[in-house]
């Protein structure tokens, strides 16, 4: 794996260049924007094979790896920056933004190259909502014991009838 300086992401003050990666020369690191990672920034480093972000959440640092093959695919989406080429997943805080511009030309031909670099679809610029979060299967909490599903509850709202003084007892089914 060879390093390479970070390219686009939160630019210094007075730099006017946009986020553009280039999809041949992967790995590449850089850093992006993120609305609840403290500072507003995350670090990304993308592989053909994987995506890994480094973000610092109220003071926790953390690392998330996602293989590529998880990603939903390539797509358009409207930023504050301008159009973005974003790589789309499901959760809407592992999007990764691939190249920022208003040319619809470099776009499109951006847009293919990454689709075939990361063996991914393209997309159409529809907005989904997030997929619901799906309930953990456990397979331990479905067990019960079995000691517990042989017992039968008692009666103890009707206790039995005593009868004292009695001198014969009669058994009745």
């Amino acid at each position: 794996m060879r390093r390479q300086t970070a390219t686009g992401g939160i630019n210094p003050a007075g730099s006017s260049r946009s986020l553009r990666l280039d999809p041949l020369s992967l790995p590449v690191s850089f850093a992006a924007r993120d609305s609840r990672a403290d500072g507003g920034i995350r670090q990304i480093e993308l592989h053909r094979e994987c995506v890994t972000l480094h973000r610092a959440v109220r003071g926790m640092k953390m690392t998330i790896s996602v293989r590529v093959s998880e990603f939903i695919g390539v797509t358009v989406r409207e930023t504050a920056d301008g159009r973005a080429l974003v790589l789309l997943h499901r959760d809407p805080s592992l999007v990764i933004p691939l190249l920022v511009t208003e040319d619809a030309d470099e776009r499109a031909v951006a847009w293919q190259t990454w689709s075939e670099i990361l063996a991914l679809p393209q997309l159409a610029d529809d907005r989904r909502d997030p997929a619901p979060r799906r309930r953990r299967s456990n397979t331990i909490s479905r067990r019960r014991p079995t000691f517990l599903m042989r017992r039968r509850g008692g009666d103890l709202l009707n206790p039995a009838a005593i009868y004292r003084g009695e001198r014969e007892i009669i058994a009745r089914h």
